[in-house]
């Protein structure tokens, strides 16, 4: 199978180097679609011979992805964001061999903490990325509910057949895409697979007011695209055991004098979401507030 490596960029300086150090040495079409970038990202990329760089005007989650996807030649096209640094190349290989079975349409990989990760990124991915892989179908939304569809474009494969059966990203969502093409590739009788071995560092330190944002774009995300929810279930319990493991990870790690930060943050991320189901009924100019991507909203009607 032809590989290919698509890197989303804009101001990328930080880690995009060393990504790019390990990507290079091996057999892989890599391709940046940088939208702008204004500091050192550009020399970085022209510094290596062997990556194809092309510019877009504005980035859109989906619809950049997409257009990423068809300039590239492999049968499967890995997605990293420019802040995820894989392990080593093996993390490309692992998540590609999974598409030896030919029901998976999809895959992402596991992502750890950088050290400098406060506790509550930390606890992110030790909830989201364990150390188990699995394969999940449609007919697993019984147990598992909406996070049947859980992918992450930070770290994620695809099959490009698959993608084509489907119509690839869809434009123009605020967040999310990932998720979206996850559920439609289940509908269409596809597998997704978590490979536990194919590894990444990934993860922020948000903190309460970013957190609070980008709760509200999901909030958003989930209503424009209800049928996600409608299909494959709500997120409330999901919600709950993710409380639930951030209190006991708070106190196997000995940090009672987080606790109030606690009750505070995941109060916030409610409301957030809460507020961003409601974004119809709120004034353009206060959503643009609320949300993570301001800029987002330009070509959006409320």
């Amino acid at each position: 199978m032809r590989i290919s490596v698509v890197i989303p960029t804009y101001n990328a300086n930080y880690h995009l180097k060393r990504t790019l150090d390990i990507l290079t040495k091996y057999d892989l079409e890599v391709l940046i679609v940088d939208s702008g970038s204004d500091d050192n990202t550009l020399s970085v990329i022209k510094s290596f011979r062997d990556v194809t760089l092309i510019h877009v005007l504005e980035f859109d989650h989906g619809g950049t992805r997409s257009e990423a996807g068809f300039k590239t030649k492999g049968d499967i096209i890995v997605y990293l964001t420019q802040d995820a640094l894989p392990v080593d190349i093996s993390a490309i290989y692992k998540i590609v061999q999974v598409f030896e079975n030919t029901d998976i349409g999809a895959a992402y990989g596991r992502q750890i903490p950088y050290e400098q990760t406060n506790l509550f990124g930390k606890h992110l991915r030790h909830f989201n990325y364990t150390e188990k892989s699995y394969a999940r179908s449609i007919e697993d939304i019984k147990e598992h509910g909406i996070k049947t569809a859980f992918l992450s474009n930070s770290f994620a494969a695809y099959r490009r057949s698959a993608m084509d059966e489907i119509g690839w990203f869809k434009d123009g969502l605020i967040l999310g895409e990932d998720t979206y093409a996850g559920a439609k590739l289940l509908k269409a009788g596809y597998k997704l697979a978590y490979v536990a071995d194919a590894v990444v560092y990934h993860s922020h330190s948000y903190s309460v007011l970013q957190e609070f944002k980008r709760y509200f774009d999901i909030g958003v995300f989930h209503q424009m695209e209800h049928w996600i929810l409608d299909e494959f279930g709500k997120p409330e319990g999901e919600g709950l055991k993710y409380i639930m493991s951030e209190f006991k990870f708070i106190l196997k790690n000995k940090a009672i004098h987080l606790l109030p930060e606690f009750f505070v943050r995941n109060l916030m991320k409610y409301l957030g979401y809460k507020l961003g189901n409601k974004y119809r009924f709120l004034p353009k100019s206060l959503v643009k507030r609320l949300s993570m991507n301001p800029k987002w909203w330009d070509n959006v009607k409320t």
